[in-house]
């Protein structure tokens, strides 16, 4: 099993929802975050002043998926995520050695 995460533009959501649940993805944690890359976050105007944020709003996707299915999910999340410009954002896999569902105990693939 791997966990896949993806650091995607908040309004870019729904469609990499949509494009996980094709490939049978069937649940998702997702959260609000802030952070930079290589940008450095953006200049902006306020009042006449220049300033940086320097931290950009973005949201994490989380999905923990079998090994057979990673492929499908990163290329789903992938062309759904892209726009082409700066900030598009990252996807990270991370192997998981075990899962547990909490409810009945089921472990393994059987959990996800």
């Amino acid at each position: 099993m791997k966990k896949i995460e993806a650091i995607i533009k908040p309004f870019k959501l729904d469609e990499v929802k949509d494009a996980l649940a094709e490939v049978g993805v069937q649940g998702m944690t997702v959260s609000e975050v802030k952070g930079f890359g290589r940008t450095g976050g953006k200049k902006e105007v306020y009042r006449g002043s220049a300033y940086v944020v320097d931290f950009v709003p973005k949201v994490k996707i989380e999905v923990v998926v079998p090994d057979e299915l990673v492929h499908e999910v990163l290329e789903a999340v992938e062309k759904s995520a892209k726009t082409g410009r700066i900030g598009d954002g990252k996807i990270f896999v991370i192997p998981i050695e075990e899962a547990v569902r909490i409810r009945t105990g089921e472990r393994g693939k059987e959990a996800i």
